[in-house]
């Protein structure tokens, strides 16, 4: 899996929780944050990560999120 990327702005939804949680189970696997990712219409609404440069995950809760995050990593 490439590079999972999380707008810091949007911690406040809970992908701050889901950040600490893939870090702890996947310590390989590598995550950045970034102050903007520049998907402000999603990412004021719910929970988002961006993979590598285009494929963005959206949830409507941290634990959902963090569920479509770990089938995705497999």
């Amino acid at each position: 899996m490439k590079k999972i990327k999380y707008c810091c702005r949007n911690f406040k939804h809970g992908s701050k929780s889901v950040f600490k949680s893939i870090k702890q189970e996947f310590p390989d696997l590598k995550q950045k944050k970034k102050d903007c990712l520049g998907n402000c219409r999603l990412c004021a609404k719910q929970c988002m990560v961006l993979i590598g440069k285009t494929e963005v995950i959206v949830a409507p809760t941290a634990d959902v999120l963090y569920a479509k995050l770990k089938h995705r990593i497999g």
